[in-house]
């Protein structure tokens, strides 16, 4: 008697950064067959060069700043003098240590997801990916005896995740010694005496935080009005403001010509002719799509103009078998979003309950020094009409909590619809708005009204009655 055994669903995934992560451990989870492929380790790009060190260095900027800073809450550090008398150290920072232990951890965390998709039952190949065709994965594994290796994936789907790199000017090529990207920072045994930052949207403004509360001397060159010129205006004043207070040279409506390296450092020179003099150059200009060379075309699959794979909002492309997730697409580039466009992606491919992404759910987090968080609509699609809201801000200076830590700068603010009061959206200026955001991603994702969000209780004291203080002042009459 013959038996028929239905074949497990056959996965390919092309890139282990978030997306391609959080892709294979869903199928792996659902009982398919699934083969990652990854060319450096797991994790990509964003464990390995780009979210977790840098962030690990913006906690060690953080640190350095609250040790600064002690002293305004009464806490002051002294030794002794070969006279008996108290002297105030220098903080000190050693940039050999940091960047030690910021690789180590993200060399740690590339393992331990490594470990889990191994657990999982996942297959692990390493080498550089292309689509041939609509259903297979080639792969180049390295030289073999009679040349190049090659590994052919079938699959029934493929997801594509392989992630974005540091964009480049011709007049500003990255030498990895003086003129850098942000994957190239972390050879650096000492900090720079002067950073020229090019480039004042989310990368730049990040590093030239950091790097200022690290004891650099940072010059900041922005083309805008003013740094981060795609958020929330008040938040971008506020975090200008603390730049020019911290010692920064924020140059606005200035543009960076070419970057060349001297005998002792960089020089820069601005459209207008002026030239900045500094010891190091980060590049931050944005990023350009892993998408090039990869069959993508070849297998009909779309892409923009950028060079984005177009996706719609449940990751699919224009090829009904293939996904794509993160960077590399045309959807909002960080990689919360990438983990859940590969998750989405796969529960739609194997025919799982799915709910499609929607952008005015997302909550992303720019990591100065306040934090700015953000949720929904914004104040400016408000003013113009896009939105119908009412918008209420409440300086954090306000807070009685925020009061005991020595806070001053930040905001809560919050968007609700007019008439119903449903939370629309809000923007949070404060240390740790990536957590305190939270409360306000969960009222808009639940459609609650302020009065609602309102009722909950807060700690007192605690920031996020903040939140709940603004909620209030927008209650609705009934």
């Amino acid at each position: 008697m013959a038996y028929e055994f239905e074949r497990k669903q056959r996965i390919a995934i092309v890139g282990g950064g978030p997306g391609g992560y959080e892709a294979a451990l869903a199928g792996a989870q659902l009982g398919a067959e699934v083969t990652l492929v990854e060319r450096t380790g797991v994790g990509g790009s964003a464990v390995l060069t780009d979210v977790v060190p840098s962030k690990t260095l913006i906690a060690t900027a953080e640190a350095a700043k609250n040790i600064a800073e002690a002293a305004d809450l009464g806490v002051q550090f002294f030794t002794r003098g070969d006279n008996g008398r108290p002297v105030r150290p220098e903080v000190a920072v050693n940039f050999a240590a940091v960047n030690e232990r910021l690789l180590r951890l993200a060399r740690q965390q590339s393992e331990d997801m490594k470990s889990q998709l191994i657990k999982a039952g996942v297959r692990i190949v390493q080498g550089e990916g292309r689509l041939d065709g609509p259903n297979r994965v080639v792969v180049s594994t390295g030289a073999g005896s009679k040349g190049t290796d090659f590994d052919e994936i079938d699959a029934d789907t493929i997801v594509v995740s392989v992630g974005a790199r540091p964009r480049t000017l011709k007049t500003a090529m990255p030498d990895g010694e003086r003129i850098l990207t942000w994957t190239q920072l972390y050879t650096l045994d000492q900090a720079p005496e002067h950073l020229i930052v090019v480039g004042s949207g989310v990368t730049g403004a990040e590093f030239a935080s950091a790097y200022v509360n690290l004891g650099s001397k940072v010059t900041l060159i922005s083309s805008r009005d003013q740094v981060l010129p795609n958020e929330d205006a008040d938040a971008a004043r506020v975090i200008e403001d603390v730049f020019t207070r911290s010692g920064m040279t924020v140059l606005n409506k200035s543009r960076a010509d070419s970057v060349k390296r001297t005998k002792t450092g960089v020089v820069a020179t601005l459209a207008d002719g002026r030239t900045v003099e500094g010891s190091h150059c980060l590049l931050a200009v944005g990023s350009l799509p892993n998408t090039e060379g990869i069959g993508l075309e070849e297998a009909g699959v779309q892409l923009t103009d950028t060079g984005h794979i177009r996706v719609n909002r449940v990751a699919r492309t224009s090829m009904p078998s293939i996904y794509a997730a993160g960077d590399c697409s045309d959807f909002l580039p960080l990689a919360s979003v990438a983990a859940m466009q590969g998750r989405t992606a796969v529960f739609h491919a194997m025919g799982d309950a799915v709910n499609p992404t929607e952008l005015r759910n997302i909550t992303s987090n720019i990591f100065t020094n306040p934090e700015i968080a953000n949720v929904g609509w914004t104040q400016k699609q408000i003013e113009d009409g896009i939105a119908q809201g009412e918008i209420y801000k409440l300086p954090l200076a306000s807070n009685p909590r925020a009061k005991m830590m020595g806070l001053k700068d930040g905001f809560v603010k919050l968007f609700a619809r007019t008439g119903s009061g449903t939370v629309i959206g809000g923007v949070i200026v404060a240390p740790r708005a990536s957590e305190l955001i939270l409360p306000i991603a969960l009222a808009v994702e639940h459609r609650l009204t302020v009065d609602q969000l309102a009722r909950a209780f807060s700690v007192y004291p605690s920031l996020t009655g903040s939140i709940t203080d603004a909620a209030r002042a927008m209650h609705i009459v009934n």
